[in-house]
């Protein structure tokens, strides 16, 4: 086959992992030449056999990975034997082994493998922390002239940016207690409280992420596009409902960049018989190191210095929230929904935003105010209800014994009497 050569391999699978780079760095002309980080998959196409080499570091987010659970090829190959001081894990089969193929192009031999990343729960819990990962893993011998041990550089797209287009997120909106510790057990409130409300997306394996709430709704069905609809966030993340006589505000500091808390007065439709409510907002995210902007924040309005202020960023992001001229359009998410307007492509990827929906909230206060409008009026009805009884009775005795009367005059007749001569 001739000298051996290298090849690096950036993963695409299904979790977070640097994109390999094989080029070096200089830092100045003094130094010593500066290896990049070496890449979490590194592959080495012998004569004879690949060696594998895996860093337990797979995903790149500080977790490791068990060797238990990576295997090579379609015939489940075991890594050899490795001690928990390792970093790496290895591979060493031969080019024909762990149900490898090959095939034959016009200028090379190749041979295609994948390497699996299946992880199971340990003990006896019954979670995973990291991912599933299949590995594509190829090597080319040329069938003419010299190999080069020179690494190949990479040309498809950087994996951080694939996998953060191609991973799903799980988003959620969930009622708290007022300590936010634990999620509310019952969804009742009484008007005048307020409604703990938090959104929070899992990233899993994904690179950092920040969520936002872009938009929210109350209405009265999970529908949002419903009517009548009350309006709490609008225009990329203002909480407008905090305008009005409520005291609704986002709460600052975040407990982490992945949740984002806020506070919304209760209320009621006033023209609607219904105690319940739904709300239902649209969650988005951001890289964590990206800045807060006008299409991305979270801002609050105080009363007290009569301004808007951001959980996070520049102060000025907040600035559009009074004009409602936030982002290109400067029109509300729901308006342009209702308008038929096409959504922009960014905010239609499902990977990156979503529509989360929560409730029934119950207001036990608007079914007491109408049980205590009831207990006000009852003493008028009942006296006027005797009263009718008690005529209606008196009727009915008059007419009873008037009958009765009769039928006792009409079974004694009096018979004339006649006077004797």
């Amino acid at each position: 086959m001739g000298p051996s050569y290298r090849l690096f391999v950036c993963l695409l699978l299904w979790g977070s992992l640097e994109l390999c780079n094989p080029r070096s760095v200089w830092h100045d002309e003094s130094q010593h030449l500066m290896p990049s980080k070496p890449p979490a998959v590194m592959v080495e196409c012998q004569e004879d056999q690949l060696v594998v080499t895996v860093s337990k570091d797979l995903f790149g987010t500080g977790k490791l990975i068990r060797p238990a659970d990576l295997t090579l090829g379609p015939d489940s190959c075991e890594p050899l034997f490795s001690v928990d001081t390792d970093t790496v894990v290895r591979f060493e089969v031969g080019l024909h082994a762990c149900g490898n193929s090959v095939r034959v192009t016009e200028d090379a031999l190749v041979y295609s493998t994948f390497l699996f990343h299946d992880p199971r729960p340990v003990g006896n819990l019954s979670i995973l922390r990291t991912n599933r990962a299949e590995v594509p893993i190829e090597c080319r011998y040329p069938r003419q002239g010299n190999v080069s041990s020179w690494a190949i550089l990479p040309t498809w797209v950087p994996f951080r940016t694939t996998m953060f287009s191609e991973e799903k997120l799980v988003f959620s909106l969930r009622l708290m207690e007022e300590n936010w510790s634990t999620e509310k057990t019952t969804p009742t409130f009484q008007l005048g409280d307020r409604a703990h409300l938090q959104a929070q997306v899992h990233t899993g394996s994904h690179v950092p992420l920040r969520v936002f709430v872009d938009h929210c709704v109350a209405t009265l069905t999970p529908d949002w596009n419903t009517s009548p609809y009350h309006t709490i966030v609008d225009f990329h993340g203002c909480l407008v409902d905090g305008l009005t006589d409520a005291s609704s505000a986002f709460k600052a500091p975040r407990p982490r960049p992945e949740t984002l808390q806020f506070t919304v007065d209760v209320f009621h439709f006033a023209n609607d018989s219904r105690n319940t409510i739904y709300i239902t907002c649209h969650l988005k995210v951001t890289p964590v190191d990206q800045v807060p902007d006008q299409i991305s924040k979270a801002c609050s309005f105080s009363k007290s210095s009569n301004r808007w202020s951001p959980v996070e960023g520049p102060v000025d992001i907040c600035r559009c929230c009074n004009k409602g001229s936030c982002g290109v359009s400067g029109s509300s998410r729901r308006l342009r929904h209702l308008e038929g307007q096409s959504v922009p492509r960014s905010r239609r990827h499902v990977t990156e935003e979503a529509d989360v929906t929560v409730g029934p909230l119950i207001f036990l206060g608007k079914t007491r105010d109408h049980s205590v409008e009831g207990s006000t009026s009852s003493p008028p009805s009942v006296m006027l209800g005797l009263g009718l009884a008690t005529v209606v009775s008196l009727t009915l005795a008059t007419i009873l014994l008037g009958f009765t009367g009769k039928r006792r005059a009409a079974s004694h007749p009096v018979c004339p009497v006649s006077a004797s001569q």
